[in-house]
């Protein structure tokens, strides 16, 4: 038995063999799960590819967190695919090129608004769509990445992450009662197109191995999904509100 047998899972932002998501899904499928994927905009074609690469090829449903007629019909498609929802895993984020690199003053409010709702704001539209498809025992896991401390180059993207965190912590608070849990997985530096996209992003990958006491592979994204199918799975019950970090330990040392 997998540790998701009979779990109906939705799992965002896939774009390639590469993003953390597949990796999530590859082995929730694996684990036992039926897996659906979503997809936006001039992205979704390349979802509908990549989905195709997983062991059992998922079905591809249009999402676009910021187009609010999405929330219902995402909603309906995955009610007619999989008929309810015992997990949905977040792995959105995007903030446009000026609110990354090195000048932080650069940004104004239209660039960071957009960073804000599609990194943060995006985990609330999830819940929307997808709360009157799920009982309890169910569960939200989204990817973060820790934003405790500030981060070179990472700039407003970082502002986000943090509300992101935020965000997750009263969703728990809101979905507890009904027995729904919301956690998140800070996972250190992976090469996915994502990662490319954040200028210096080598600066992360030439310290973490050094200072992280498990040391970190940037090109194994396997550690990140097996915990966030743990989270998944029904063996942590009572755990929500909270950042599991999967970085080789670098958060809790000192610079």
């Amino acid at each position: 038995m997998g540790l998701l047998d009979g779990k109906k899972i939705v799992v965002t932002g896939v774009l390639t063999d590469a993003s953390l998501a597949f990796g999530v899904a590859r082995l929730a499928q694996r684990e036992g799960a039926e897996v659906v994927l979503t997809g936006a905009g001039r992205a979704l074609s390349l979802t509908q590819r990549t989905a195709r690469k997983l062991d059992t090829p998922a079905e591809v449903f249009e999402f676009d967190v910021t187009v609010d007629e999405h929330v219902t019909s995402v909603r309906e498609s995955v009610r007619a695919s999989l008929g309810r929802v015992d997990g949905v895993v977040h792995s959105i984020g995007y903030a446009p090129e000026v609110c990354l690199g090195d000048d932080f003053m650069a940004p104004q409010w239209s660039d960071v608004s957009v960073a804000v709702q599609i990194s943060a704001y995006s985990l609330k539209t999830l819940a929307e769509a997808f709360l009157p498809l799920m009982g309890p025992g169910s569960t939200i896991v989204g990817m973060d990445f820790d934003n405790s401390v500030a981060w070179p180059a990472y700039n407003w993207m970082g502002v986000a992450k943090a509300a992101l965190e935020s965000t997750s912590r009263y969703l728990a608070k809101e979905l507890g009662p009904r027995g729904i849990r919301c956690n998140l997985v800070a996972a250190g530096p992976i090469r996915t197109m994502a990662a490319k996209s954040i200028p210096g992003f080598k600066k992360f990958e030439d310290v973490w191995d050094d200072r992280a006491p498990l040391g970190w592979d940037v090109n194994d994204s396997s550690p990140v999904a097996r915990t966030t199918v743990a989270l998944l799975s029904d063996w942590f019950p009572a755990t929500t509100g909270e950042i599991v970090h999967v970085d080789g330990g670098y958060h809790a040392m000192g610079a």
